[in-house]
């Protein structure tokens, strides 16, 4: 595995993982969830788009029917085969066009050209860009996001909307881990299409076992999550079983969706994604240090931490509130 400042995209050994690199201590800005900085002025062209784009997206019928009524996987195939295409013009317009849909930020990128589409997605940050807060309390957010529903699970059951209930056995693909986390605490992180795509350890620990579930690819925006039942269920996962400091059984389940159904982890040789036919259980027992990175989506997608009964959402951890790597997630049982 690699940290967030590698800078290439080669494997690490299996067994061991680059040490991140860490601040001591976290500035007082990570302490809990809040909004990214103000970003500069918008033109007043651009400043007209996003208002259209806006007012487009926030047509949910317009919106499902776009991005979900389409041939999704035929699409994500094209969308990465595409992105892949090293044409630094065509890098440029295709940005350029997907600056209209989102408000891409790429002031903290490491690189500020970009080779393809591909190089985009998958953008390492400048040095420092997050930091990992140290407090042994807590467990740290794994990635850049939007919180989605989150809480405490019932039994063995979640909510991906108001109303809309999934199973921990259906998501996880068996029963025994499912019950690791019967009335445990669990948080969506949704992962937009402009944001930061790699995702990082919560805290030091190791990753004990992967499994590849293959799927669908629903777009996991909330117009979807309220219209398609068990969505989470349905779409491609690769379910990461993590051991923490302390003998914490924390799980990582990176979902998929339409245009991203690829996803890579270091401590594997192998890219999951919806031709992969590899095996379905890949045990490993890979090492890894607070803020390490762990692997990246192709696109954006979401993430979901289940953890077992006794831990707690820290302060500001609620539906809607915008996160960053390394912010504080959860409370460590007392």
């Amino acid at each position: 595995m690699k940290n967030s400042n590698s800078s290439s995209f080669s494997d690490a050994d299996a067994n061991t993982v680059v040490p991140a690199s860490v601040s001591a201590a976290a500035s007082a800005s990570t302490s809990s969830a809040s909004t990214s900085s103000p970003k500069p002025a918008r033109s007043g062209l651009s400043a007209t788009l996003a208002a259209w784009r806006d007012r487009l997206l926030l047509q949910e019928d317009l919106n499902f029917l776009l991005t979900n009524r389409v041939p999704r996987i035929t699409l994500t195939r094209f969308m990465g085969w595409f992105s892949k295409i090293r044409n630094p013009l065509l890098a440029r317009l295709s940005i350029g066009a997907w600056r209209l849909f989102t408000d891409l930020d790429l002031s903290d990128a490491r690189q500020q050209r970009f080779a393809s589409l591909h190089d985009c997605f998958t953008r390492e940050l400048v040095p420092g860009a997050r930091v990992f807060d140290p407090d042994p309390t807590v467990i740290d957010s794994p990635c850049d996001a939007i919180v989605g529903a989150c809480g405490s699970l019932e039994g063995l059951g979640a909510l991906q909307a108001k109303g809309s209930p999934y199973s921990m056995v259906e998501l996880l693909g068996s029963e025994g881990l499912a019950e690791r986390y019967r009335d445990g605490m669990y948080v969506t992180l949704r992962l937009t299409s402009a944001m930061y795509h790699r995702f990082h350890a919560p805290d030091r620990g190791r990753l004990r076992h992967v499994t590849y579930i293959s799927g669908d690819a629903w777009n996991v925006n909330p117009i979807a999550l309220k219209r398609v039942e068990r969505l989470f269920c349905r779409n491609e996962r690769a379910v990461l079983q993590t051991e923490l400091e302390g003998g914490h059984q924390v799980t990582l389940v990176a979902v998929a969706a339409i245009l991203v159904a690829s996803v890579r982890l270091h401590a594997l040789d192998v890219l999951m994604h919806l031709r992969y036919r590899g095996p379905n259980e890949m045990p490993c027992d890979a090492s890894f240090e607070r803020g390490d990175e762990l692997g990246w989506f192709e696109h954006g997608s979401t993430i979901i931490v289940l953890a077992p009964r006794g831990f707690e959402l820290c302060e500001g951890i609620a539906t809607g509130a915008r996160l960053r790597a390394g912010m504080r997630l959860m409370k460590r049982p007392v």
